[in-house]
């Protein structure tokens, strides 16, 4: 120890929120607002971005009417309806003044230059269909963050895509044709023994037919 004191640890409940036609504002027109909005947009949610100024990026998507561009500078009541908000400006009174109002008004709010005034964060995100792995360090920083993502970017690679909609499928049909749970458990669990992933990653998978589905099924009730 180096007598230094060692501040408290603050922990965050990881949740996947559903925000499909909710409104989420976001307060602010920077790389940061930016990234904020790029990580909802195939969430479903109405997004509203409040800010006199926005990037390229930003522009080019309120043209296509991908989000709603509020062009000028955040007012108290701009927040009014929305289900969660991002406090992004380079501006601490502002973000203090968007924080301060959500929390009026009960709705989640992101502070982006200091999480541990606002009520969620925004963890690094990696997606290969199905599956989404999320990545937070808890205020280490984003370069930590951004390295770790990239390791686990390596680590699961674009086989996992096929490779999970083939077990949701596969799932599905066990439930079907398996009446017994613990059948279905002892199929499912030999399914994701079979080096199916392997073959996916290496290319020599092809899809099952039916007749093969139903033979691999008897094979594996029977042993």
């Amino acid at each position: 120890m180096d007598g230094r004191v060692k501040s408290q640890l603050q922990h965050f409940v990881p949740i996947s929120l559903n925000c499909k036609n909710k409104v989420c504002c976001v307060v602010g027109g920077g790389r940061i607002a930016e990234r904020k909005v790029k990580g909802m947009m195939e969430s479903g949610a109405f997004i509203t971005v409040i800010s006199p100024n926005i990037t390229p990026d930003l522009k080019i998507l309120a043209d296509h009417k991908q989000l709603h561009w509020v062009n000028r500078v955040y007012r108290e009541g701009d927040l009014q309806g929305a289900f969660l908000v991002f406090a992004a400006t380079n501006q601490r009174e502002v973000n203090n003044e968007v924080a301060h109002e959500a929390r009026q008004r009960g709705i989640l709010v992101n502070v982006t230059d200091r999480s541990e005034e606002g009520d969620f964060i925004t963890p690094g995100i990696i997606r290969r269909g199905r599956l989404t792995i999320s990545i937070s360090t808890e205020g280490a920083g984003p370069a930590v963050t951004a390295d770790i993502t990239s390791a686990l970017d390596t680590l699961f690679g674009s086989e996992y895509e096929p490779y999970l909609d083939f077990m949701h499928d596969m799932r599905q049909i066990i439930k079907r044709k398996v009446s017994s749970p613990q059948q279905r458990t002892k199929l499912l669990r030999r399914m994701a023994n079979s080096g199916i992933l392997d073959q996916i990653r290496r290319h020599e998978f092809t899809a099952w037919t039916e007749q093969e589905i139903d033979l691999w099924i008897a094979q594996n009730q029977e042993e």
